[in-house]
């Protein structure tokens, strides 16, 4: 008669075991892949420092001007720059430039999705790669296989530096990204609010000076 209790052991044991693997290069993985975000972090930090000093009080004029300003980042001035081309469009102009704001908005949002993703995934990883190996280590133990035993704590403990090491660096990537985001959004969002507000004041004149006629 089959034992259904070693049987399922057996089979927990083996597909825990085939884990280590996979669990080992989705962390290579992930390191290469947080190596490149900071890198693209670094280069819109210099590009952020780079950029020139401007009170709250100008910034409205320089964005209601619609050209590339030096006080803004690239993301806003391509922004700009669409929003200009959607403004002269002769039909729907009001919805077309509701609608590319919106598709901004989601699609910036959207690119932080990834790092969201690095800061759950990556622990989580390293805590798998930390058990497996403990699993088929303390059975070495029993046997008396030291050696074995030493490499699998070796695994286990370097498994979980990494994990908690892409955690951490992709919470801090993600929190001051997110913030210049947030900053993005609302100079886009300004931006579309001096050029419609210009928008109704032209049709208001157009409508005044037909009445007077």
């Amino acid at each position: 008669m089959i034992d259904l209790g070693a049987l399922l052991k057996t089979v927990i044991y083996l597909i825990s075991s085939s884990l280590l693997y996979p669990v080992l290069l989705l962390l290579v993985a992930l390191t290469l892949v947080v190596i490149v975000y900071a890198g693209s972090f670094f280069a819109e930090w210099l590009e952020r420092v780079r950029l020139k000093p401007c009170s709250p009080q100008e910034l409205p004029v320089l964005l209601k001007n619609g050209q590339p300003s030096a006080s803004v980042t690239h993301r806003v001035n391509h922004y700009v720059r669409t929003l200009q081309h959607a403004r002269r469009s002769e039909a729907s102009a009001e919805i077309n430039i509701e609608n590319l704001l919106q598709e901004t908005t989601l699609k910036l949002w959207k690119s932080m999705d990834r790092l969201r993703i690095l800061v759950r995934a990556a622990p989580s990883l390293g805590l798998i790669g930390t058990l497996i190996p403990m699993g088929t280590g303390l059975a070495a133990l029993g046997q008396g296989d030291m050696t074995r035993l030493t490499t699998d704590l070796v695994i286990a403990f370097t498994t979980t530096v990494v994990g908690l090491a892409i955690g951490t660096m992709a919470f801090f990537l993600y929190t001051v990204r997110r913030r210049w985001i947030e900053e993005d959004i609302k100079n886009m969002e300004l931006a579309t609010e001096m050029l419609m507000s210009d928008e109704k004041r032209s049709g208001y004149e157009i409508l005044k000076a037909a009445a007077n006629q």
